[in-house]
């Protein structure tokens, strides 16, 4: 009987807090039974800079706040058969869209021009353009499956991920099995 190839998994990280990142490595010792089913081949916690073509199933952390996100998502979509929403910030848009109300402007002079900093000025190189509006990561592309959560458990990432690493759909529907 031969081995079933592993699953190429990514994770990317938007416009968020690392949260879910964090949640994810808190599956601790159930990471090496994830790792005998798939090969993490991008992600904030590795240190490869491009993101790889066929991709099976990467996890996106963050909501599309930047033109940086947009960009980053739209090839994520592009080079992955099963995308992941991981969190309250790609499934809603959660904290980061507060702004929205405000609009990028606004939140950009209080940041970089309130009285009393040192050398006030917008920055023009190291922060990227922002969206008119924050989105969560379905309204600009497709997603396949919501985790929600600020972060979501460890216990409900490593079920879904289990399931969907298998071949399977997760039924999400009843996080009290994971404690929530």
């Amino acid at each position: 009987m031969s081995e079933m190839p592993k699953k190429r998994l990514a994770t990317v990280w938007l416009d968020g807090c690392s949260g879910c990142h964090m949640s994810f490595l808190d599956t601790d010792e159930r990471l090496l039974e994830l790792a005998a089913a798939m090969e993490l081949v991008y992600s904030p916690l590795v240190d490869r800079k491009d993101f790889p073509e066929q991709v099976d199933v990467t996890l996106v952390e963050g909501s599309v706040s930047s033109e940086e996100d947009l960009y980053k998502i739209q090839k994520v979509r592009a080079r992955t058969a099963y995308l992941i929403s991981l969190g309250d910030c790609a499934v809603t848009g959660n904290v980061p869209s507060l702004r929205n109300p405000l609009g990028p402007d606004a939140v950009l002079r209080r940041a970089y021009l309130e009285d009393g900093l040192l050398n006030p000025g917008i920055p023009t190189r190291a922060v990227p353009r922002l969206l008119p509006l924050v989105r969560p990561v379905h309204h600009v592309v497709k997603v396949d499956l919501f985790i929600a959560g600020c972060p979501p458990s460890a216990d409900t990432i490593y079920f879904a991920l289990s399931e969907v690493l298998a071949g399977r759909t997760p039924n999400l529907s009843d996080l009290t099995r994971f404690g929530k």
